[in-house]
């Protein structure tokens, strides 16, 4: 993982990107701010 590609920080919290959660293929059910998938788990 690549700190400012894969991830940032923001008020001491990690943030995944957009980018990775993509490359990761799946969606975790967590509510990530950048989760490129839908209710049904696929892409947008």
């Amino acid at each position: 993982m690549v700190e400012g590609v894969d991830y940032y920080f923001d008020g001491g919290l990690m943030v995944l990107t957009e980018r990775f959660l993509v490359n990761r293929g799946y969606c975790c059910g967590n509510g990530c701010r950048h989760c490129p998938y839908g209710d049904g788990g696929d892409l947008k």
